[in-house]
């Protein structure tokens, strides 16, 4: 029997959000990682709050704003788990990635991996402040609607992660990745089409290419970190979420420069 969706739900957003959650219990964890169609779900509501941040009348402002809204409502784990990844890969012996990999240290390759993911998801924000807050766009334009397809797709790549790869090692991540098949993606696709409906004009374009790149990020992720971790991690899930954000906001901006 399918899990409930509200149970579901509640163990997404413990999982995946840092906002309190009423009458969450243990049965919500079993429940959530039988469900990715739960990850774009959670990311619609933190990609929305976040948008707001586009009201302001300062494009600096509003990245400001943006990325406050982001780590207040997220937290840093999934930062932390790309910061992990970094330091794993730029381990020059491949027997010590794993090794590396549960190492809580900060060593180079994380503090760049966290520094240039950062940056670029900062330019990206700015690119689309720039481009629309402070025009006259309120919370049902382009900028605000980027901002969300950008949050579902980066969910719905951790999504992607759960249901195609196999785990790296023992752990957290290894209760999520795997637990459910590629059929599983179905209804992760229905929950993440519906942000590209009833699109501004002209956006349509920015808003799928938002969309699309978190699930392109990951899929690139998961052929690269079977050679060099054996598997998905939970890191390589968090790793997944910062990645696409960022890629999935200079995409949208792209998208809608071309167009």
């Amino acid at each position: 029997m399918p899990p409930r969706p509200i149970p579901a739900l509640r163990g997404a957003f413990t999982f995946l959000t840092r906002v309190p959650v009423p009458g969450a219990a243990p049965a919500d964890w079993h429940a959530f990682r039988r469900s990715p169609w739960t990850f774009p779900a959670v990311g619609a509501v933190v990609g929305a709050v976040a948008g707001f941040a586009f009201l302001a009348p300062s494009p600096w402002t509003a990245a400001a704003a943006y990325l406050l809204a982001i780590y207040l409502l997220t937290g840093v784990t999934h930062a932390d788990g790309l910061a992990d990844l970094g330091d794993a890969i730029a381990a020059h012996d491949p027997d010590r990635r794993l090794a590396v990999l549960k190492d809580a240290d900060l060593g180079v390759g994380g503090a760049l991996a966290l520094a240039v993911t950062l940056l670029a998801t900062t330019l990206g924000v700015l690119a689309l402040a720039t481009g629309f807050a402070g025009g006259g766009v309120l919370v049902g334009g382009a900028a605000f609607r980027i901002v969300l397809a950008a949050e579902v797709g980066a969910k719905a790549g951790m999504a992607t992660l759960a249901c195609l790869g196999t785990p790296a090692h023992e752990g957290l991540g290894s209760a999520v990745v795997g637990e459910v098949g590629p059929r599983s993606l179905v209804p992760v696709a229905a929950v993440s089409v519906p942000v590209l409906l009833a699109a501004p004009p002209g956006a349509l374009p920015s808003l799928a290419a938002a969309l699309l790149a978190g699930p392109a990020v990951a899929l690139l992720l998961l052929v690269r970190v079977r050679p060099w971790l054996g598997g998905a991690s939970g890191d390589v899930l968090g790793a997944a979420n910062e990645l696409g954000r960022a890629v999935a906001l200079h995409a949208g901006v792209m998208a809608w420069a071309i167009a």
